[in-house]
């Protein structure tokens, strides 16, 4: 557990090239969106001059994600993120939307944690799919998976509608704030 609360320190080098500290080898963007997914803390840093560019990294690989027909975020979200770059909104966005995703997450691991104790739906027919489906969803979110395997295509499809239909609701939120 340790590891996974260590941040992975990635190196980009002058050619570009990202390199794996850990593990001594090159690595793609695709590669630290796993790190990611698996739970852990990237950090990457410049090697000359030494600034972090984490944040640059990550916006890049929700980009690809993005173009590729990820879709996560809706336009409208995207629309107003970028109105509050231009507005007094900017201090309070950053910690609106991370006190979003705070309460998300802990919300969806009491959920987990309840269906997790025995109790009488646990034993219904077809529960293992609904589980199933949570575990993805909570690994798209969360960068974690509860019960330790695979999500299916099927699951990760209604995952990603429900990851729009919350991302609405925020943004929603966020367009009361302004």
């Amino acid at each position: 557990m340790a590891d996974q609360e260590k941040s992975l320190l990635i190196k980009r080098y002058a050619s570009r090239r990202l390199y794996n500290t850990e593990t001594s080898d090159y690595v793609t963007l695709e590669d630290i969106a796993g790190f990611i997914r698996d739970g852990r803390e990237v950090r990457i840093v410049d090697l000359k001059s030494g600034d972090d560019l984490t944040r640059q990294y990550l916006l890049q690989i929700i980009a690809e994600h993005e173009s590729r027909g990820e879709n996560v975020l809706p336009t409208n979200v995207l629309n107003d993120l970028v109105r509050s770059y231009t507005t007094q909104a900017t201090s309070v966005v950053p910690q609106f939307l991370a006190a979003s995703f705070d309460m998300f997450r802990e919300s969806q691991s009491k959920w987990v944690e309840n269906m997790a104790q025995a109790n009488p739906i646990s034993k219904m027919p077809g529960f293992e799919v609904v589980q199933a489906q949570q575990d993805a969803f909570l690994k798209a979110i969360t960068g974690s998976n509860p019960a330790g395997d695979a999500p299916s295509k099927k699951g990760e499809a209604e995952d990603l509608d429900a990851i729009k239909a919350e991302l609405a609701a925020l943004q929603k939120k966020l367009s009361k704030l302004e």
